[in-house]
């Protein structure tokens, strides 16, 4: 029987995300759905889930394409939602994994972080990592038979998943997987990067009070928005040209209240002197993650594209 919720019992309102009620419960507004994986006749593409943390029972769907082609790269996809909603089976991000692979004939792992406020975080950054290291530690099975080239390593991620996709990728130059694995390209796709001050359009932007929110409910530092896992910029952070990777891509949307965070970000790499080389990409009148809600639009199409020459080392 479905919880019964009552507008007085109400603890957090973080709309249009979830709603935390006083005695725990949580009522998620979005994200809920669910497909199966399998095959999709319309790109070919199968897909299956396994779990690959078993102490947590974190879960990853794998894309294949049907093609045959040896040394194809792979990557780990990390989706968006604020941390607190969403999976690879949301119907959006499972279509769009579907697509990715169609254009490039990539093999994508779309994980299944733990989610807050159940999970605290940092628990979606400890499970990206952990898929990191399940994955150099399957190099040597029934993976490397598909023709996996693992020195063709993309980490990607949309939202609170680039915003993971930047500390995976921090964490790769130091660690000793950053030896077994070598990262050929890093996607942030419309980072959620905050920080305490408001910079650029951000000043005069109604928004920003209202996704500060939703970063402080899911993280209850002191540091606010200047914690190092929101800042990539503030104190206790990484350093930026740490980054690993020969390439990378940031993503922006002209109508996103997140762009200012983005090509902040873009224009700290570029300044940082790191020695890969980075590309921006903007999407004129769309918002946040649109290309994931309105898939068929030109713009959607378009960004798929620009992704599929920066795997395809086109861009």
């Amino acid at each position: 029987m479905e919880p019964t919720f009552k507008t007085s019992e109400i603890a957090y309102d973080i709309s249009p995300y979830l709603i935390e009620y006083k005695d725990g419960t949580i009522q998620r507004l979005a994200g809920t759905e669910w497909v199966p994986p399998g095959f999709d006749p319309q790109t070919n593409v199968t897909s299956e889930d396994i779990i690959i943390i078993p102490e947590s029972g974190v879960s990853a769907r794998i894309y294949r394409p049907s093609t045959t082609i040896h040394n194809r790269p792979i990557l780990l996809y990390l989706h968006g939602g604020a941390f607190v909603i969403a999976s690879p089976g949301l119907p959006y991000y499972h279509n769009f994994c579907n697509q990715l692979v169609q254009s490039t004939d990539i093999i994508i792992i779309s994980l299944d972080y733990r989610r807050a406020p159940e999970n605290p975080l940092p628990a979606a950054f400890h499970d990206s990592w952990a898929a990191i290291e399940w994955i150099a530690a399957h190099k040597p099975d029934k993976w490397i038979h598909d023709g996996i080239d693992y020195h063709r390593l993309f980490i990607a991620g949309d939202s609170a998943g680039a915003t993971m996709t930047h500390h995976i990728a921090c964490k790769l130059t130091d660690s000793g997987l950053g030896k077994q694995i070598s990262v050929e390209g890093v996607i942030l796709i419309h980072p959620f990067f905050r920080g305490k001050d408001p910079i650029g359009s951000e000043i005069n932007d109604p928004r920003k009070g209202v996704v500060d929110g939703w970063w402080n409910y899911v993280c209850r530092s002191d540091k606010g928005c200047d914690d190092p896992f929101i800042n990539p910029f503030s104190d206790g952070a990484p350093e930026i040209e740490s980054v690993a990777g020969k390439r990378m891509i940031v993503l922006v949307a002209e109508e996103d209240v997140l762009k200012e965070r983005g090509k902040y970000y873009y224009d700290g790499i570029v300044k940082s002197g790191w020695k890969g080389k980075v590309e921006l990409f903007e999407s004129k009148r769309k918002g946040h993650v649109f290309h994931i809600f309105d898939p068929d639009c030109d713009e959607a199409m378009e960004l798929r594209r620009n992704l599929a020459s920066f795997i395809n080392g086109e861009i």
